[in-house]
């Protein structure tokens, strides 16, 4: 069986969790995974907007481990298919993970 992801769309972040248990076909049991950015200084930042622009965000490169610690919470399918904890964050499921950090907010 393939593992599954739930990257949590938040505006311009993506924050990625781990399906620790799947309970139905329409919930899942996810974990927040553990993320470290590996190439901080290969990022290129420029004065601008709040404090600064970076100009090649797209080139983020992000290690993933499991985090034992971090609370486990379901997200559910909607009738429209598409995923949701119980605070209305969507979640994009499948079978890798993805971080995104939106540098220029």
């Amino acid at each position: 069986m393939t593992k599954l992801y739930a990257n949590q769309i938040g505006y311009s972040d993506i924050t990625p969790y781990e399906v620790v248990r799947i309970v139905s076909d329409n919930c899942l049991e996810v974990r927040a995974l553990k993320t470290e950015l590996l190439n901080k200084s290969d990022l290129v930042f420029h004065a601008g907007g709040f404090a600064a622009h970076c100009s090649n965000q797209a080139d983020q490169q992000w290690s993933y481990s499991s985090n034992e610690g971090s609370p486990v919470h379901k997200i559910r399918k909607s009738k429209k298919g598409v995923w949701k904890n119980k605070w209305g964050d969507t979640y994009a499921v499948g079978p890798k993970p993805r971080r995104h950090y939106d540098f220029n907010f």
